[in-house]
């Protein structure tokens, strides 16, 4: 899916976003985790093979819930995207650095260089809704 304008921004302004997976017995796992694009695929950046990785291993649907500041119509602006994940290993320090200079703040370093190879999530989106500039991209 190729995203609007206005939800590339909401994407890459630093809001947290609550991801959802869906564990071996179907219940769903919450994590907030900081996301950025890689092209039209949202990225997450991991340090270990968390329980969300582990998750998105043995089924690879996905939602994300962003809350973006805003408001429309008198309701908050939030994005709700749905989508496949799939993990690749190597370069999870690397983005959560280069996330953290928007979630943290510039010239931040927040993993060591020394760090584990640690996981990239990488999220195809299939369906974007919610409320805002965004609401008709489905």
């Amino acid at each position: 899916m190729v995203f609007n304008e206005a939800v590339r921004q909401a994407l890459s302004a630093g809001h947290l976003a609550h991801m959802v997976t869906l564990n071996q017995d179907g219940s769903p796992q919450v994590s907030v985790v900081w996301i950025g694009l890689d092209g039209d695929e949202i990225v997450c950046g991991h340090t270990h093979l968390h329980k969300k990785l582990q998750n998105i291993q043995q089924d690879a649907r996905v939602a994300l819930s962003v809350v973006t500041g805003g408001k429309t119509g008198g309701l908050d602006n939030y994005l709700v995207i749905e989508g496949r994940a799939r993990v690749t290993e190597g370069g999870g320090p690397q983005l959560v650095n280069q996330l953290a200079q928007i979630y943290i703040g510039p010239g931040t370093k927040f993993i060591p260089d020394n760090a584990p190879q640690g996981y990239i999530t990488h999220i195809a989106v299939e369906r974007v809704y919610g409320v805002g500039p965004w609401k008709e991209q489905a």
